[in-house]
This record gives C-alpha cells, sequence and structure tokens, in this order.
C-alpha cells in the first residue's frame, strides 16, 4: 500500500531537515499525528496556544538558519498562527506552516469552523496553495518549502483533513535540495569611485548600521576606523555591531540611547548600511545620505539620498577600503565619542547608585542579567518596556544573539521565542525578557517549558501595569485607560504549574535572586517586582538637540519626546499631570 498524502508530507519535511513541528493537535490534524507517529525523524512539539507555535518555529529558523515548521488546525486553530507567522515573514525566518481544513467536500458550504486560509494568510506568506486532492500534494509541498527557504519566509500548504489521510501513488523518496542565498553582485566601478569621492571630499563621515550588516561587520569596522567615522546602528543590529566597537556611539530612535542621532544629524556625509530603519524623524532630511543594501526597494525608501548602492555590505565596504583617504581628522570622531561617554554616564546612573531599600529598577535588574549571564547567551524580549531596557542595559557580545518582534511589534512574544530558540540550541543559555502584560497573554506555554524539558529561564518585569500605553495615553492628554493590571504573584503562579520559581521585591534581594535563578536547574522564573515610577526616557543632551528640528509636522516620534519632556498635552492648554510609571518610544 501506498504512502498517505500525511505520510508523504512528513518525509518531504524530514529530507529537508526538518526536526520538529509546532503545533495543537485536533481533528483534521489526525492524520498528521499518525504519520508523525510512524516516522520518528520528527518531534511533535505540543504548545498550548498555535500562536506560540508560530512564534516558536520563527525563533528556531532565526537561530539554526534552517528550516522550521508549525501547524494549526482547520478554522481557529490555523487562525492563530497569524501573529507569529507575520513575525517569521517580516524577520525573514524560513517556516513552513500547515493549516489544515475542513473535510473537502464540504468547503464552500459555510461549514463549521470554515474558512479561507489562502485569502486568511496572503499578506504574511510568500507561498500558499489548498491542496483538493492527493496527486497535487508533492508539488504543493515542494513549492512552499522552496518559497520559505528561498525568500526566506513562510510557505504554507492549506490541506483538507480528508486528503491528508488518502493513499498517494509511489513515488521516488524526495531528495534534500540546499536553498543557497546567492551573494549580489559587487557594486559598479564606477558606483564604487562616486562613494569614494563623496567619503574623501567629506570632513565628517558616520555610518549607521541595520540588520543588513550581519557578516559585513569586520569589513565595516576597518573601513570606519580609516575614515574616522562614528558607528550609530538599530536595534536589530545591537548584536553585530555593539561588542567590542570602539566607534560605536550608540542607537537611534524611541528606543536609542548614546550619541548616535546627534552624530547623524551633525555628519556631513552619512552612510545608511543594510537598514532600512523605518523612524524616518531620525533621520536628515539634507540629502547628503548614500545608501547601500541588498534589497533595491529600501535604497531611499526613508529619506532623501543622493546615491543608491543595491550591493552587499561587506563587499562594497571590502572594496571601498583602498580608495578612501585616511587624513581627515579625527576631531568629528572624538567628539561624538567624548559625548557618547558622557550620555552613557547619564544612562548608568541607576546602577551607579542603588538603594537597597528602594523598589528595584529595571535598569539595574537588566544590566545584573546581562552581567551574570552566560557569553554565549541568547536573549528573547518582549514589545514593551522589556526592549527599552534591553536595548541600554544588555551588553550584547559577539556570540550573544538577540531575538523579539523587531519588525512586526507583537506582544507576548519573548516566551513564545524562546520555546524555539531552546530546542535549536539546546546546549545554550536561553532568557526570556518579559513584561507582565505579554507573559501574562501566553501564560499556558510554561507548561510547554515544563513537558518539553526546556531549560529556559523567564525574567517578569512586574509593575502590573501595561506602561507603555500608558505612558502613550498620558502623553497625549488622556488619563490612562485600561492599563492597571491586577497585581499578580507570578513566582506563586509558575510554582503551580510545577516550576522552580523566585520572586524579588528589593534591590537588596535581587543580586542573590537572580543569581540563584540563573543557577537552578530546568526552567526557571523570577518575578521581578520592579519601580512603577521607572519612567524610560531618551537620553537628554541628544534628544534636546533632535528637538530643534522637531516643527516639521511630520516629526510625529520627536514631538512625542517634546510633550514627554515638558509634559505638554496634544489636545489641552493647560499642563498635564506628571506622567505616570511607564516607558517611551515604539
Amino acid at each position: 500500500m501506498g504512502k498517505t498524502v500525511s505520510e508523504q508530507l512528513v518525509d518531504a519535511l524530514a529530507a529537508q531537515g526538518v526536526e520538529r513541528i509546532y503545533g495543537i493537535a485536533g481533528d483534521s490534524l489526525n492524520p498528521l499525528m499518525e504519520a508523525l507517529h510512524e516516522d520518528a525523524r520528527i518531534r511533535w512539539v505540543h504548545v498550548r496556544h498555535e500562536e506560540t507555535a508560530a512564534f516558536a518555529a520563527s525563533a528556531e529558523a532565526q537561530v539554526s538558519g534552517k528550516l522550521a515548521a508549525c501547524c494549526g488546525s482547520c478554522g481557529p486553530g490555523n487562525m492563530h498562527l497569524i501573529n507569529g507567522l507575520y513575525d517569521a515573514h517580516r524577520s525573514a525566518a524560513p517556516v513552513f506552516a500547515l493549516a489544515s481544513h475542513i473535510p473537502s467536500a464540504l468547503i464552500g458550504s459555510d461549514y463549521f469552523q470554515e474558512t479561507h486560509p489562502t485569502h486568511f494568510f496572503a499578506e504574511c506568506t510568500l507561498y500558499r496553495e489548498l491542496v483538493t486532492q492527493p496527486a497535487q500534494a508533492a508539488h504543493v509541498v515542494q513549492s512552499a518549502v522552496r518559497a520559505a527557504e528561498a525568500g526566506p519566509g513562510v510557505g504554507m500548504v492549506v490541506l483538507p483533513g480528508d486528503v491528508a489521510a488518502q493513499p498517494v501513488a509511489e513515488a521516488a523518496a524526495p531528495a534534500r535540495i540546499r536553498v543557497v542565498q546567492p551573494r549580489l553582485a559587487e557594486a559598479a566601478e564606477d558606483e564604487l569611485e562616486q562613494l569614494a569621492a563623496r567619503i574623501n571630499t567629506s570632513s565628517r563621515v558616520a555610518f549607521f548600521c541595520g540588520a543588513g550588516c550581519a557578516g559585513a561587520r569586520e569589513e565595516l569596522l576597518a573601513l570606519a576606523h580609516k575614515v574616522g567615522a562614528p558607528i550609530a546602528y538599530t536595534l536589530r543590529a545591537k548584536d553585530i555591531m555593539e561588542a567590542d566597537n570602539p566607534l560605536g556611539v550608540g542607537m537611534s530612535g524611541l528606543l536609542g540611547w548614546g550619541d548616535a542621532t546627534r552624530t547623524m544629524h551633525e555628519a556631513e556625509l552619512l552612510i545608511l548600511w543594510g537598514t532600512d530603519f523605518p523612524y524616518s524623524s531620525f533621520l536628515p532630511t539634507h540629502g547628503n545620505v548614500v545608501q547601500v543594501d541588498s534589497r533595491a526597494m529600501a535604497l531611499g525608501r526613508r529619506t532623501a539620498i543622493c546615491q543608491g548602492l543595491h550591493a552587499d555590505a561587506a563587499l562594497t565596504a571590502q572594496r571601498l577600503l583602498p580608495l578612501v583617504r585616511a587624513d581627515r581628522g579625527d576631531e568629528f570622531l572624538s567628539r561624538c565619542l567624548s559625548r557618547h561617554g558622557q550620555e552613557l554616564s547619564h544612562l548608568q546612573a541607576h546602577i551607579r547608585r542603588i538603594d537597597e531599600q528602594a523598589p528595584i529598577r529595571p535598569e539595574h535588574l537588566t544590566k545584573l542579567v546581562s552581567d551574570l549571564a552566560e557569553p554565549d547567551a541568547l536573549f528573547t524580549v518582549d514589545t514593551g518596556t522589556p526592549v527599552i531596557w534591553c536595548a541600554r542595559y544588555l551588553q550584547a557580545m559577539p556570540k550573544r544573539r538577540i531575538l523579539g518582534s523587531f519588525k512586526h511589534g507583537s506582544m507576548a512574544c519573548a516566551l513564545a521565542m524562546s520555546i524555539g530558540a531552546k530546542s535549536a540550541c539546546p546546549a545554550r543559555q536561553v532568557i526570556a525578557l518579559c513584561g507582565d502584560g505579554g507573559l501574562s497573554m501566553l501564560p499556558g506555554d510554561i507548561l510547554t517549558l515544563l513537558q518539553e524539558r526546556l531549560s529556559v529561564k523567564i525574567l517578569v518585569y512586574n509593575n502590573s501595569s501595561l506602561d507603555f500605553v500608558a505612558l502613550e495615553q498620558e502623553i497625549s492628554g488622556t488619563p490612562p485607560m485600561g492599563t492597571s493590571l491586577r497585581a499578580t504573584d507570578y513566582a506563586a503562579m509558575a510554582r503551580g504549574m510545577g516550576m522552580t520559581a523566585f520572586r524579588a521585591d528589593s534591590a537588596a534581594e535581587l543580586a542573590a535572586g537572580v543569581r540563584a535563578w540563573l543557577a537552578a536547574p530546568g526552567p526557571a522564573l523570577l518575578d521581578a517586582v520592579v519601580d512603577t515610577h521607572a519612567l524610560a526616557l531618551p537620553p537628554d543632551t541628544g534628544f534636546l538637540h533632535a528637538l530643534g528640528f522637531a516643527h516639521n509636522p511630520a516629526h510625529h516620534e520627536l514631538d512625542t519626546i517634546k510633550r514627554l519632556l515638558f509634559r505638554t498635552p496634544r489636545h489641552r492648554s493647560t499642563p498635564s499631570r506628571v506622567a505616570p510609571p511607564a516607558g517611551a518610544g515604539a
């Protein structure tokens, strides 16, 4: 007897190197579950919510660089995948997604749990197709796999449960096909000469680096040293450009720190390397900007540029090195680094002076975790104030990795991503930095960590508030509403689930608590009750400088900063009350 469609699907995924599939079993997935039971090459990871399944697959794909997989049962089951699949798609993570479907003969009859996944997932997949008959399945599965790996992004197969159980004709065993991302051809000689001339005639050159600089760090550092260029970077480039970088001036944007924004605006020539930084208000508008990116569609999208190179960052920097002069002096670089040092000193105020009787400052907490974590630790971070503290106080190291929903901006991603990250890298320390709001959205997947014996360390910034949202409401002149959370003992909750857990209420007990938490065998949670008055304002000097051009009505982010600093509500003529505990930014 021939294989079923589900057995053929499992065979194809296993041949392509898929080791796990994340999901929740459901009746339309029963043929797949039977096939997985018979073929031990792929492990079934039972999560508690399909959104977790997609985030876990996204994280696994990002840290491993290989195809990862998730699935959802018909109707509501696969609809839950969408948030994590959006994240995978926007993060260019190669993910295969299976959306099982109602019986094929009933499609179009308004049957129980009927949806149309090929329409529903159109915006977050590179490929999606409905399998209507067994003979069609093999090439649809292969097309989805190829799309996911070649994009990279999400490839989806929509498979009715009855079709999944049907036999297929015998076929040759699927071969593993290696999909290699082609290295972009080098920039044309005349383009390089033009850029070299711009650099050689500019006395103040600065670099702004993004996630597209992966693999180009050493080339960019060599070029920056030669031309005396300070290096600013985005959050997604933190673990690429921050560690051991004597030319670094921090990050720009509302989550940023240091002298990055001011450096970029004072530069006579700013070169954007591998970044599609979306917050245009923080970029210069004078047009003396060059952009180098492997994605042509990103060139000139965020600010006016005088030259755009559709090219690989490493190759471009390498070829520029012998063409540029090194005799411009270091006055600009020294000034930027000096200011950056001052800003860094201001940023560390809550780390240098610790009142052990006072509530825990999230700055101190994050720095302590950073100092005690392994040099190759892998961090996952919730959107919200945890990502602010991560951006400013989590020290990047050459082998560390930081994952978050940095392009999609979804809450509740840290715990879910930690499952995929630890599954892919069982020997590495994995730490999930969770907000109390984020953790309370998908707390059931603490049970997944326990069931799978995944030794993830969960940190909860517990301030009983959606403080990111509360601040946004306050600065718009609206009293915070719908942002308070019931005070919760997350350590007690975790213990009730069977997890080792610790709770820290004051700075005096924090260091011992962090050490015990990190040293605990197996998965563990630290519930840190943080200061509700910790307001995450940007460093003053650089942003007060930025306010000098905030008169442009298009600069909404900078207008937000102005209202933050001076408590000027947007819709009132009288000053608002002092902002409640919250974080800043977007």
